[in-house]
């Protein structure tokens, strides 16, 4: 599980970035990101709609599978980050790990979140 430092959630963090963050626009989800430069650390949230699936037991799954990948892939991410994921398709609960994986990867590529090795 991701650590709590690494997350976030609340109306007024959610806002703020929703309000002033770039978007990036994917099938299966979209990526809402803003520099933030009070923070030392990148905060992620994902939001799995009850449009998406009326079970809770598959939205918390989506977005356990979600977090677990950003986990692993965190120290290469840039630090100061806030970083919504915005779910908008239930195939997420039943695709391999590594479509998601690489999904979720050229995801955080095209939002230029990588660190430049």
């Amino acid at each position: 599980m991701l650590s709590s430092i690494n997350r976030f959630h609340g109306h007024g963090s959610l806002k703020y970035t929703y309000r002033n963050g770039k978007t990036i626009r994917f099938k299966d989800f979209n990526f809402k990101y803003v520099e933030n430069k009070r923070r030392n650390n990148s905060r992620f949230s994902i939001v799995v709609s009850k449009k998406i699936s009326k079970k809770a037991t598959i939205r918390n799954l989506i977005r356990r599978r979600i977090y677990e990948i950003i986990r692993l892939e965190l120290p290469y991410l840039r630090s100061n980050y806030d970083i919504i994921i915005i779910i908008n398709s239930p195939i997420l609960a039943t695709i391999s790990h590594i479509e998601l994986l690489e999904s979720v990867k050229n995801g955080l590529k095209k939002a230029n979140l990588y660190i430049n090795r």
